[in-house]
């Protein structure tokens, strides 16, 4: 068995079921493999990855390399200091610049930091998203894995039932025989036995359209043949109050937590704008003109600069106040959020433990109904042999067999179901 949490890790190996025996951990893990949901979170989450960067936060150099060259054919008209007029038609001249430029932030009022952080932030919240979507989809696989070895056990009561209905028809032709029985005795056994039969091709319907939609959840052909060999085995021993303290271990939980903090952190990117921002420049250019007439015919400059660069917002129209306020809200929303999502996770675990421990108390009273009817079952049979019970007798015992395996099998389930989901929510799903 394996913790869901860690299975992202193998998500990329091939999972196979030999001669199409599928069991529980094949399921799951063929169902993280092809899910495209999963696949989807881990893109969102690579996406992330990518994003928290130094250099996306804006706290990185900035180095560009900017070029010009025009090259002009114009109308000169001067007069110079000299007294000499210069005029020409059609002068050729050139401009060409070049210029490297750098630019390192120096102080922004703590928005780098801030921006920086809330990507972490956001790279976390991510990763417990595709955890939730993990355990959501493997708690899905295992729901529906145990409702199809339900409807088979359910089938297989079904099938010991027609067995009883074939011995008791065998009994009814043989005291036919010997002019113990009618033939009305004998009709009704046949009507018995083909009812019984019938129901059970609707079992069988029942269990195909089940499996149909597990392979839809394992993003499988909805035709392909498999075969599940398992029973039902309920953990007794969950206790409520360690399934409360796991509550906050919950990726939805924990997301929740990583949403408040990310918008904390955009409070402090927000009101950040309103401090002075420094940013030191370098660079080193290079300009060239040259002109065929004019008072100069050459000029070329080159070097490198250094500069401190300087600006305060004064007034924006009070935009960066309102930005901050309704940060500060969001933030607050946030922590509603939250707080609603652990009441309503509260009150789930509380009610699927009362299920859970519902369903355990019936389980010893029904498993031993159970046990009574096949007796019962039994008994009745040897009676009817004897002609000491009737048909309607052996009928009655039948229907008291498959009402009681029916419900024995359905309790178990629902306990099943119950450990699966308060398992779920304490974030410590096994399979």
């Amino acid at each position: 068995m394996k913790r869901v949490i860690i299975i992202f890790l193998l998500a990329a190996q091939t999972y196979c079921y030999s001669q199409n025996n599928l069991t529980l951990s094949d399921a799951v893990n063929i169902a993280l493999k092809n899910s495209p949901g999963i696949k989807i979170a881990k893109n969102n989450l690579n996406i992330t990855n990518i994003n928290n960067d130094y250099g996306v936060a804006g706290g990185l150099p900035s180095i560009t390399v900017n070029g010009n060259d025009n090259q002009q054919s114009i109308s000169l008209n001067q007069s110079i200091s000299s007294g000499m007029d210069i005029v020409r038609n059609g002068v050729g001249s050139n401009t060409a610049t070049l210029g490297l430029a750098a630019t390192v932030p120096v102080y922004a009022g703590g928005k780098i930091n801030a921006e920086k952080k809330r990507l972490e932030q956001v790279q976390q919240l991510s990763e417990q998203q595709l955890t939730s979507r993990g355990l959501t989809i493997a708690s899905n696989v295992m729901l529906k894995y145990y409702d199809i070895i339900r409807q088979q056990s359910y089938a297989k009561t079904l099938e010991h039932s027609i067995e009883v209905s074939k011995q008791k028809l065998k009994i009814v032709e043989t005291q036919r025989e010997i002019g113990l029985s009618n033939n009305a005795d004998l009709f009704q056994s046949q009507l018995d036995l083909n009812a019984q039969k019938q129901l059970l091709e609707a079992q069988y319907l029942v269990i195909d359209q089940a499996k149909t939609d597990l392979l839809t959840l394992l993003t499988l052909k909805a035709d392909s043949a498999i075969n599940l060999k398992d029973t039902i085995i309920i953990d007794k021993g969950i206790k409520l109050d360690s399934v409360l303290n796991n509550l906050y271990i919950n990726p939805d939980i924990i997301a929740a937590d990583k949403q408040i903090r990310i918008n904390e952190l955009l409070e402090t990117e927000t009101y950040a704008l309103r401090y002075p921002a420094v940013n030191f420049n370098t660079g080193y250019n290079y300009n060239r003109s040259q002109s065929a007439a004019g008072n100069i015919l050459f000029n070329q400059s080159l070097g490198p600069y250094v500069g401190l660069n300087f600006s305060l917002p004064v007034f924006n129209g009070n935009i960066y106040k309102k930005q901050y306020q309704v940060s500060s809200i969001n933030t607050n929303n946030a922590k509603l959020v939250k707080d609603t999502l652990v009441i309503g996770y509260t009150s789930l675990a509380v009610k699927t433990f009362q299920s859970y421990t519902s369903n355990l108390r019936q389980l010893e009273t029904q498993q031993k109904n159970y046990d009574l009817s096949l007796q019962l079952l039994d008994l009745v049979l040897q009676r009817f042999q004897l002609r000491q019970a009737t048909i309607i007798d052996v009928k009655q015992a039948q229907q008291t067999f498959e009402n009681a395996g029916y419900q024995l099998i359905n309790l178990s389930y629902a306990a099943k179901a119950a450990e699966i989901q308060l398992r779920k929510l304490a974030n410590k799903l096994v399979f």
